[in-house]
């Protein structure tokens, strides 16, 4: 195929892009190909609200013009002489949300295989290369990035299914195997949306004892059962739930990102010994909580984020073997602002993926 093709997309310009005001255009900073990277002509690709808190700067200033997108599906359409894991030109392949680590081995996180936590990480989209290339992420045609953050996908997934497992699905799947989600074991997920219904999908496959899914209202329920959860909890429609569901649970992963959640309440709910695991990421602080909440029966309070190469091979693994079936609302590329409104309003049940039709 001819290297000729141009890497363009849908772009941020200000932080009114957030609301659907993205404009089509060309990248101006693409890193320079190298004969260790792959690139990559885009099918699918999902949306996630690190997307929005990027584009409207939520996170911290944002170096604009951005292309956002970091759950990449697509077709390898140059690979460099030195890639690995063996990607030839037309494996269907995907990307997540690292590009780069600095995989050194002095690197105590790289050598441990704990890439996504590399002081050195260079992110899929709005991040720099230490030769000051830039980013840019899959709502667009064309993705580059080195090999050892690109994935063959398993036939037995579909693109559309996968693009989102690559960012939604670790990200939930990375702290549930790490924190010894398995039979035997209680497992909370507190935020059943876009992030949350994977926790759902993974703890049951992972064959968790009971999977209760954690939520503000009822408006969820029958879904959040439909995924296969075993119980589900109404936090401002069901009475006393705190107190109900004392001391229940072995660990809760928690997707939500409101600096308002009732987390005192949320630690009531695990066992003695118990952990909490926070993946959602506020623009604003957590809320206030006492020490007690967790002195008083020896709770774990803890962090994760995305997820390893190796364990984005495992969950892909799993996904194919086990059957996992995401909830997906697919949209063309061409209606990308018209799917960040619908992102930003909550309509996703649970999951948006973007289909780039020109490249099916």
């Amino acid at each position: 195929m001819s290297h000729d093709y141009k890497f363009e997309g849908w772009l941020g310009k200000d932080k009114e892009s957030a609301k659907g005001n993205m404009v089509w255009g060309e990248f101006p900073h693409v890193k320079p190909f190298e004969e260790t990277d792959v690139d990559i002509q885009i099918t699918h690709c999902g949306i996630c609200g690190s997307d929005v808190h990027t584009l409207s700067s939520g996170w911290g200033p944002t170096t604009y013009p951005c292309c956002v997108g970091h759950e990449i599906i697509g077709k390898a359409v140059r690979v460099g002489s030195k890639v690995e894991k063996g990607i030839k030109v037309d494996d269907r392949v995907g990307v997540g949300a690292q590009n780069s680590s600095c995989l050194k081995p002095d690197c105590a996180e790289c050598s441990d295989k704990l890439e996504n936590y590399c002081q050195h990480i260079v992110t899929t989209f709005g991040d720099k290369y230490p030769d000051g290339s830039i980013t840019y992420g899959g709502y667009g045609d064309y993705h580059r990035c080195p090999s050892h953050f690109v994935f063959k996908i398993p036939g037995g997934i579909a693109s559309e299914d996968a693009a989102p497992m690559l960012y939604g699905g670790v990200t939930l799947y990375s702290p549930l195997v790490v924190n010894g989600c398995g039979p035997g074991k209680k497992v909370g997920i507190v935020g059943v949306g876009g992030l949350g219904h994977f926790g759902v999908l993974f703890a049951k496959a992972l064959g968790a004892d009971k999977v209760v899914g954690i939520s503000r209202s009822n408006a969820k329920r029958d879904d959040v059962l439909k995924l296969g959860a075993d119980e589900y909890i109404a936090t401002s429609d069901d009475k006393d739930w705190a107190t109900h569901h004392a001391r229940s649970l072995d660990l809760i992963i928690s997707t939500v990102s409101s600096p308002g959640m009732p987390l005192m309440e949320y630690l009531q709910l695990l066992k003695v010994k118990g952990t909490f695991i926070q993946v959602g990421a506020p623009e604003d602080m957590l809320p206030q909580f006492s020490a007690f909440a967790f002195i008083a029966k020896g709770v774990k309070m803890g962090g994760s984020m995305i997820g390893s190469p190796a364990q984005i091979e495992a969950m892909l693994k799993l996904a194919d073997e086990r059957k996992i079936k995401p909830w997906i609302n697919t949209y063309p590329m061409k209606d990308a602002n018209q799917a960040i409104k619908d992102f930003n309003d909550g309509k996703p049940r649970f999951r948006i993926t973007l289909v780039n039709e020109k490249h099916l």
